[in-house]
């Protein structure tokens, strides 16, 4: 295919694309000297004239006619004449073929059946099979040396019918053909060939002598003569492929077969075999050679596969199964080496990478292929050529979105990823044997990128410079245009830093940071420069103000020079002195604004002590806000960061004594404040008032001292020593402090003075001790849930409410103090409830316990479980509880079967008062909802015990189960004082004798709610005690059978 390559023209290579979709990089996009640093010095080509002034659709009609037609035959010529199988798996029809070229190519059916007759009328190919001999391994030796002298010997036959007497005879074709190991040679079997039955490929093959390594340099191969008559060669296998078997290329390793069973075990030969034409038609595509075609071809396909996908995700190389088909019988039938195949892609995807969203790992693949097959095999002169044009074009078109790497690439995850693969395809490109080969002049793609980077900085700030011209001449719009440039350009170096820098750097190692910055600094000295020339001795308020934002992001843009990896004098370094003439306004603007905050502070303020979330704040909202409008003028400082010493010492001079100032202003707002709040209040209000004012001074003072860390006094005095002195140094910024500090402690002692002629022992009592002892109750309280789970609560709790009725009777005093109306708010009856609670034994609590289970019996409404029917009756005389078990009432079903085995379980609770009364159970009843027991069971049991806070009858209903635990019914609490003879009362004359009558009662079932009561969690907490964790597990054992925790 070398050799018709060579010999074919390029006519009509330029034809490939629309007029609209052929870039042309190498001319308008880069100057000669890029040129001349690419190693281009070839002559472009020639293009096609174009009609300038056609229209679009007299241009569509062009382009189909003169390009699309003659591809378009010549694929159905391919389909016409097409041998052997595709590559692919699946296998497609002539009709599923010729419907995809209509798409994508866009013809009628009309145009479809006119170009198909044009064809049918063509003269057919002449198909060859091209058969390469590579290699034989594991043959057998038949000279007497243990070797052979293989040759190969091939055949095309043709299968006759099978006749009725015999089996049919091969006959051999006119086209034998001798050839050695690794030779490449063409099999004519012409058009007759393609009607016939069967068609087989017979390798008569003496193998490829295998290579034998020895340790004898004494022994010799001996040699046989070079040719030798017919018939007298030894036979070492035979190969016999069937041609419509085979694909359309194969490369594969054949076993040889024998002829006899003697030795089965012949060997294997590696043949590639591959289906071509000879004398094709050239009169359907117009004298273009086959790689032309097959690159238009490939182009169109990929822009109809594109065009039919939805995703918006890159096109990552795949076609249809129609398209790879027709490429692969293409390229076959016209011979086209996987070189050429390969070049042809990569010049398609590269020009598609430009106007489309292409896979990087596309592209990539390609160059490696280009690479792997510039060692194997030699390119023609043209496409040589057009290798070298297509890396050039690639190149400049690289560096040409890299030099516009801000709008094409914006510091996205989604975008930057794309810039690194852009830059290591380029990378890629020059590293590759074929770029240098093609391009012999020295190109470092390190220079380049480094002169795109800077050309495309200076073309991205003068075309923002454009859009943020000032509209009118007017000084304050020209800052805030100023402004605005910088603004974007600190954004721009803020991106190259955090995001850009890390791709450069990791692909092609250029530090994109470093060479914007020194760019931007150049610049932007120059446009500070000129913008401030004209504002010279025109300085105002408005004007500063627009120029205090330009000031902040040169700030901030010289503070990156710590990241420089190149050091160097940089132009900006003195910026600050340009800025010298609007310094006093800032000073006074912030000054004057703060005084005005102050104000509007004082006059909302109420003197009324804040509350913020539990925890009481003894100043009112005034303090607050002059702190926060404080803290602007200690920010000041910090953004100016003034870098001359001796300036920089006056600015904090001037600061200081503006806080000063505000602060001695803030106390004379206040005391009129005061004065105006308290002439129609309260006296006890007024107080109180007095009382917030001396708060509010007092944490001012406390601000003040604060002041010389806020402003970093400390790292002033060290930046100034060489040219401020200690002794005015403390003698300047310390005395101004002090000084106010003096006049702040004098305001405290004239209000603490009027607050003492005006607080009389009464009110004084009220006053003073009331926020004293809610602050008490709130610090016990905080004490108290602070650890809740510690071992020894009961103890500490314990304690802690001792303290509190200490303090109670300490802040009474006997009715001397606080009445008792103000010690008993409600916070104090939470934390005595609470202590309460935490200090009871675990004793105790169970007995609260089974309190609050009686208690909630006794409220229960409805029988949502069941209920249970009981007879219960005390004998003094015997101290003996009786206690019948009647029936049970609307139990649920347990069982499977929709029915339960029920049983009822008696037991006496607190167990540590009835320590020694084991539990009683009924008999269960069979498959029985509504179960009538009729059973009877005695407790011996004293009065005391019955009469115990807590004491009840636990009753509990199980459903009986014979493998696994019982089943939970339900369970009710009867309060033992509530039975007869139990609950007469103390005084009353109880015959001994005469025993009270016993009472019915109907209780219903409850389930426990799970995780609710704070009885358990306490008793939880003990972890020490053991008779508490038991009784806890059991509960917990019974919260879990409950259906409640189901429900939930």
């Amino acid at each position: 295919m070398a050799g018709q390559t060579e010999q074919n023209t390029r006519k009509g290579e330029n034809l490939l694309q629309t007029p609209e979709q052929k870039l042309f990089f190498l001319s308008q996009q880069f100057s000669p000297v890029h040129s001349r640093k690419l190693g281009f010095t070839r002559r472009q080509r020639d293009r096609r004239d174009l009609k300038e002034d056609e229209n679009p659709e007299a241009k569509a009609r062009r382009h189909k006619e003169m390009e699309l037609k003659p591809l378009y035959k010549e694929l159905l010529y391919t389909i016409a004449h097409k041998m052997g199988k595709p590559a692919s798996a699946e296998v497609f029809t002539d009709s599923q073929l010729h419907q995809y070229l209509k798409e994508a190519f866009t013809m009628t059916d009309e145009e479809h059946n006119g170009l198909m007759e044009k064809v049918q009328n063509t003269e057919p190919p002449i198909y060859c099979l091209m058969v390469t001999v590579k290699e034989a391994k594991e043959i057998l030796g038949k000279d007497v040396s243990g070797f052979s002298d293989p040759y190969c010997l091939l055949m095309v036959l043709e299968e006759e019918e099978e006749k009725k007497s015999s089996r049919a005879k091969a006959k051999p074709s006119k086209y034998v053909v001798k050839v050695q190991i690794c030779d490449k040679f063409l099999i004519n079997y012409g058009e007759r060939a393609r009607g016939k039955k069967r068609h087989f490929a017979k390798v008569s093959l003496t193998q490829k002598l295998e290579e034998i390594k020895t340790n004898l340099n004494s022994l010799r191969r001996m040699i046989k003569e070079a040719k030798k008559e017919k018939g007298t060669d030894d036979f070492l296998g035979n190969i016999v492929l069937r041609l419509k078997d085979l694909h359309c290329t194969e490369d594969n390793w054949y076993k040889l077969e024998p002829r006899t069973e003697t030795y089965p075990n012949r060997g294997q030969c590696h043949l590639f075999l591959q289906f071509i034409h000879k004398a094709r038609d050239g009169t359907l595509s117009a004298g273009r050679n086959a790689y032309t075609n097959y690159c238009g071809i490939l182009q169109q396909f990929v822009q109809a596969y594109i065009s039919k996908q939805q995703s918006s995700a890159p096109w990552k190389g795949a076609l249809c199964g129609e398209a790879q088909t027709l490429l692969e019988l293409y390229a076959t039938q016209n011979d086209l080496s996987p070189f050429l195949q390969d070049l042809a892609k990569w010049v398609a995807y590269s020009k598609l990478y430009q106007s489309l969203e292409v896979d990087s790992s596309v592209l990539f693949h390609q160059l490696t292929s280009i690479e792997y097959h510039w060692h194997q095999q030699e390119l023609p002169y043209q496409q040589k050529q057009e290798l070298g044009d297509s890396l050039h074009g690639f190149l400049q078109y690289g560096l040409c979105l890299v030099s516009k790497y801000r709008d094409i690439f914006p510091p996205t995850p989604s975008a930057t990823p794309k810039l690194h693969t852009l830059l290591r395809i380029l990378v890629q490109i020059c590293k590759t044997q074929a770029f240098q080969k093609l391009n012999p002049a020295n190109f470092e793609l390190h220079n380049e990128v480094h002169d795109a980077i800077v050309t495309g900085t200076e073309e991205w700030f003068t075309i923002k410079k454009g859009l943020h011209q000032p509209m009118t001449k007017d000084l304050t719009e020209i800052g805030s245009a100023l402004s605005r440039l910088i603004a974007e350009v600190q954004e721009d170096i803020k991106h190259n830093k955090d995001v850009w820098n890390r791709v450069f750097v990791s692909a092609v190692q250029v530090d994109v940071f470093t060479v914007v910055y020194q760019k931007f600094d150049s610049l932007l000295a120059k446009e500070v420069k000129a913008t401030l020339s004209i504002m010279e001795d025109q300085m105002e308020l408005n004007l500063s103000k627009s120029l205090f934002p330009v000031y902040l992001s040169l700030q901030a843009i010289h503070k990156d020079k710590a990241f420089l990896q190149k050091r160097g004098l940089l132009q900006l370094t003195n910026f600050h002195e340009d800025f010298r003439d609007a310094l006093p306004y800032w000073l006074n603007q912030a000054f004057s604004t703060t005084q005005d905050r102050v104000v509007r502070a004082v006059q909302v303020d109420q003197l009324q002590p804040l509350q913020v979330g539990a925890v009481p704040i003894k100043h009112s909202s005034s303090a607050v806000d002059l702190v926060a409008c404080i803290q602007p003028i200690c920010h000041l400082w910090e953004q100016l960061s003034w870098p001359d010493p001796e300036e920089a010492f006056m600015l904090m001079v001037k600061l200081t004594e503006d806080v000063c100032k505000i602060v001695v202003n803030y106390c004379h707002l206040l005391k009129e404040r005061v004065r105006v709040l308290s002439e129609n209040s309260d006296h006890s209000i007024a107080i109180n008032m007095l009382c917030v004012v001396v708060n509010d001074l007092e944490h001012l003072r406390s601000v003040l001292t604060r002041l010389p860390s806020q402003l970093n006094w400390e790292g002033l005095r060290i930046r100034t020593q060489s040219v401020i002195g200690q002794s005015q140094f403390e003698n300047t910024l310390h005395s101004q402090l002090q000084q106010a500090k003096s006049i702040l402690c004098k305001e405290i002692r004239s209000a603490l003075d009027t607050l003492g002629k005006q607080v009389d022992h009464e009110s004084r009592a009220l006053v003073l001790l009331t926020p004293l002892w809610q602050n008490s109750v709130k610090i016990l309280y905080q004490i108290s849930t602070q650890h809740s789970q510690q071992e020894g609560l009961m103890v500490f709790c314990q304690r802690l409410l001792y303290t509190l009725q200490c303090l109670e009777q300490c802040f009474h005093a006997d009715g001397n103090g606080l009445p008792q109306k103000a010690l008993h708010s409600d916070e104090y009856k939470n934390l005595k409830a609470h202590l309460t609670h935490h200090s009871l034994t675990s004793h105790q609590l169970i007995e609260k316990f089974f309190k609050r289970k009686i208690s909630e019996q006794v409220n229960y409404q409805g029988e949502k479980y069941g209920a249970v029917t009981l007879l219960t009756s005390y004998r003094r005389s015997d101290q003996r509880l009786h206690i019948e078990v009647l029936n049970a009432v609307s139990l649920l079903p347990m069982d499977s079967n929709g029915l339960s085995d029920p049983f009822v379980r008696l037991c006496l609770e607190p167990n540590h008062v009835f320590p020694e009364i084991e539990p009683r159970c009924t008999q269960y009843k069979s498959c029985d909802l509504n179960p009538l027991f009729d059973e009877a069971f005695d407790f011996l049991v004293s009065l005391d015990q019955c009469q115990t806070p807590g004491a009840c009858l636990v009753v509990t209903v199980l459903d009986h189960d014979t493998l696994r635990p019982d089943d939970f019914e339900g369970e009710a609490f009867l309060a033992l004082e509530d039975v007869p003879g139990v609950s007469e009362q103390e005084g009353e004359e109880v015959d001994s004798q005469m025993d009270s009558a016993p009472e019915q009662i109907r209780l219903p079932l409850m389930h426990p709610k799970p995780n609710e009561d704070s009885i358990l969690k306490l008793l939880e907490s003990r972890r020490g005690e053991r008779e508490a964790q038991a009784f806890v597990k059991k509960r917990r054992q019974r919260e879990k059978q409950s259906q409640e925790a189901a429900q939930q």
